[in-house]
């Protein structure tokens, strides 16, 4: 079983868990990025938003969570391959964190057309 197919597929989605779990725990940025999540969700349970708006929600989330960890992973590995400040490495780490906000900037639009009628 261990070496089956079905068995592989589980111990990597232990793996994944295990990284999801490091993730929440040593990086500031998924801490905080976790909770902004649980307040729009508590705000999607208050505004009673849509199905669909609970879609583009959680694909938001999703999206920006998602960003997050490899960005981290992307800063982890550079600083592991050349621990000295160096230019190419900080242009790497600046690359991953623009891709992180565009995921961002993209959310906060999403929650904006989601919320804004909501409030207004």
């Amino acid at each position: 079983m261990r070496d089956s197919f079905l068995g592989k597929r589980i111990r990597g989605g232990g793996y994944a868990i295990k990284g999801a779990w490091l993730l929440l725990r040593h990086e500031a940025s998924i801490q905080v990025q976790f909770g902004i999540a649980i307040i729009v969700t508590i705000s999607g349970i208050y505004f009673e938003i849509t199905k669909t708006e609970w879609l583009f929600q959680f694909t938001a989330i999703g999206m920006v969570m998602a960003a997050e960890g490899l960005n981290s992973a992307i800063e982890a590995l550079a600083d592991f391959v050349h621990p000295d400040l160096h230019s190419k490495i900080g242009h790497i780490k600046d690359v991953a964190a623009g891709g992180v906000f565009f995921a961002a900037l993209i959310a906060v639009i999403i929650g904006g057309f989601i919320y804004l009628p909501y409030i207004f």
